[in-house]
């Protein structure tokens, strides 16, 4: 445990938007198609377009517009040919200084509840959606714990956890690209760790 002296080590956190690309960024259908590229991996303009009901021609402009602010980009294991492979690039946004600026705050708040109400729409899916296999349900999780710490000890255990996190991840990916892809699938890791709210900040009926 590191004593409140000595310098933290920085969080890992992907590459931070600008306000121009947070603004870029918050629009419904550029939201539906990096949650999907996301989620699938990479996708064409015309993949897009038949599983949000669009037309090739809006997703291709919207996938433009996506790249020119770096939310996605094509997929190297698709050489381009006549159809471009997208896949998303990981973003941040600088905790809650976006949200408090006027300038920023609308487009802000739409991401945040974007990034909310899709957490729950995939949490909600996995519940419903019966898992044939033992392995994958065994090896599934959905957790919570609450304990009193200081922000030097929720800053330790993020940092911990993230740390474990990327070990495992970057080594999976290095055997996936080495051809190592029997029984992977896609899947999900959601990290919250965040303050409750103190007891006078409490919402009605929360106590």
């Amino acid at each position: 445990m590191t004593d409140g002296n000595t310098e933290r080590q920085p969080l890992f956190r992907e590459p931070a938007i600008g306000p121009e690309a947070l603004k870029a960024f918050a629009h419904p259908l550029r939201m539906a198609m990096y949650n999907y590229l996301s989620e699938h991996g990479s996708a064409t303009a015309s993949q897009l377009g038949r599983h949000l009901g669009e037309s090739s021609g809006q997703t291709s402009y919207h996938l433009r517009q996506l790249e020119r602010h770096g939310f996605v980009e094509d997929d190297p294991a698709h050489p381009r040919g006549r159809d471009r492979w997208w896949r998303a690039v990981g973003f941040s946004i600088d905790g809650r200084e976006m949200l408090t600026d006027p300038g920023t705050s609308l487009a802000a708040r739409a991401l945040v509840q974007g990034v909310v109400a899709e957490r729950a729409q995939v949490l909600n899916r996995w519940l419903s959606t019966p898992e044939d296999d033992p392995a994958w349900l065994a090896a599934s999780l959905m957790d919570r714990s609450t304990a009193d710490l200081t922000a030097a000890e929720l800053h330790d255990l993020v940092l911990e956890m993230q740390t474990v996190m990327s070990t495992h991840l970057d080594r999976a990916k290095a055997l996936r690209e080495a051809g190592d892809t029997a029984g992977r699938r896609r899947i999900r890791v959601y990290l919250d760790a965040l303050p409750l709210p103190l007891d006078d900040e409490q919402p009605a009926g929360a106590r």
